[in-house]
């Protein structure tokens, strides 16, 4: 089988802080030393794993180092990892955004790239306008375009702002739009970052559903980045699983899915005393999950678990959150988010200072399990202060039977205690 996209050798590498490698003597020296005099890249040598949990001893961090493999025309793989592993990089470089410091890629194909909102729109033009615009790139005439427009506009659901420009567009509008773009235009390749996370759950089963029929009824190539596992298994045949930098493994979906869940715990999951969540406006002092006396390990079932977060507040603010997503780790799911906010009708101002913040997650509510809470920080609707930073992981687990009362096994991950009533007739 032919290939769609062959990597040999790649690598990217970043000098924290500045851009270039310093000095143009340096970069003289550089591209005498490997050009000229054949020798190894003097540059490369001191460049260190890209860890950003741990200070390095080098400025020089490897975004991607030796980076190989192939894919099929047709295929649809997934690309996994923690944040910070290099998933985007290497779409980018794909994507030819940016260029690689060594190694050689070889696409046949045209690609079509959707890596964060707004990925090759230009904000002043309309919707129509950049349809045409994103068509003329991958190099479509204007009647092949027109040919696609009805198709395009009524995928993306925007219709009615179809010619209103785009940067008035809300982040979920622009990902309608893109996604429709990229998908619907001929292009071979197809490649999706994390952004379709913006979009709502119905349209991102829309998407899905469409990245499926591309790759499986049209032959095109799919790349999809997304911490969503249940998603990743769904639709793709194999798995690029990234750490820091490097390919841990390469092949079966399900065992990539299970080497990231289960096999990554001590490289994925922060523990309390394990996190650097300080900016402007914000600094995390300390997070604690307990049950009783019982902190940050296994919890019984029957009983809340206890959330306290200490944390600093450096500028007046309004519209501060700060909450948690909750995931299953068999799968990657999350299971439902809260704020603090949740019960406020307004946003209001949090003032300068110290402040605690507790919250209970009920008791006889989670099924036996893997969990992992992600913390989260942000000013609504503005700005992210941290968001999968600090991930606590525990387990809940069951002192007799499945659920205290009967000892079946059920389905699903939660399991409330449900106020029923009933009545004889």
């Amino acid at each position: 089988m032919s290939k769609a996209i062959k990597v040999e050798n790649l690598s990217k590498i970043y000098r924290l802080g500045e851009i270039g490698t310093g000095t143009i003597t340096q970069d003289i020296d550089r591209w005498f030393k490997t050009k000229v005099m054949g020798k190894e890249d003097p540059f490369l040598k001191i460049g260190e794993s890209n860890d950003r949990a741990n200070k390095g001893a080098s400025d020089v961090v490897y975004s991607l180092k030796d980076i190989n493999f192939e894919v099929n025309h047709g295929d649809a793989v997934g690309i996994i990892g923690r944040n910070g592993a290099g998933k985007s990089t290497l779409l980018k470089i794909l994507s030819r955004v940016t260029t690689p410091t060594t190694g050689k890629i070889n696409i046949k194909g045209r690609i079509a790239s959707l890596l964060e909102v707004g990925t090759g729109f230009h904000p002043e033009l309309t919707g129509r306008g950049n349809i045409y615009l994103n068509g003329a790139i991958l190099g479509m005439r204007r009647r092949e375009i027109d040919r696609k427009l009805d198709e395009i506009i009524d995928f993306s659901g925007v219709e009615r702002y179809i010619d209103t420009p785009v940067k008035r567009y809300s982040s979920g509008m622009y990902v309608r739009l893109a996604f429709a773009v990229a998908a619907h235009l001929e292009s071979e390749i197809l490649i999706v970052d994390e952004v379709l996370a913006v979009g709502d759950a119905e349209f991102q089963k829309k998407c899905l559903g469409k990245m499926g029929e591309v790759s499986k009824g049209e032959g095109r190539t799919i790349l999809f980045v997304s911490h969503n596992m249940a998603a990743v298994q769904s639709l793709c045949k194999s798995v690029l699983l990234i750490d820091q930098g490097r390919i841990l493994s390469h092949g079966n979906t399900n065992e990539c899915v299970d080497l990231f869940l289960h096999g990554l715990k001590g490289n994925i999951i922060s523990d309390s005393k394990n996190y650097n969540v300080v900016c402007d406006e914000f600094e995390l002092l300390n997070i604690e999950l307990s049950q009783g006396d019982t902190v940050n390990a296994n919890f019984k079932y029957n009983a809340g678990i206890s959330l306290k977060l200490n944390y600093k507040i450096k500028n007046r603010l309004i519209g501060f959150r700060i909450g948690f997503d909750l995931r299953n780790n068999a799968n990657g799911l999350v299971l439902f988010r809260t704020y603090q906010d949740d019960q406020e009708t307004v946003l209001n101002y949090v003032e300068v200072g110290t402040y605690e913040s507790v919250v209970e997650i009920p008791g006889s509510f989670l099924m036996e399990g893997e969990y992992t809470l992600c913390f989260i920080a942000s000013i609504h609707n503005r700005k992210w202060l941290s968001k999968d930073y600090v991930q606590l992981r525990f387990e809940i687990h069951h002192t007799g039977g499945t659920n205290q009362i009967y000892a079946d096994s059920r389905p699903g991950v939660l399991m409330p205690k449900l106020n029923w009533q009933s009545r004889f007739f």
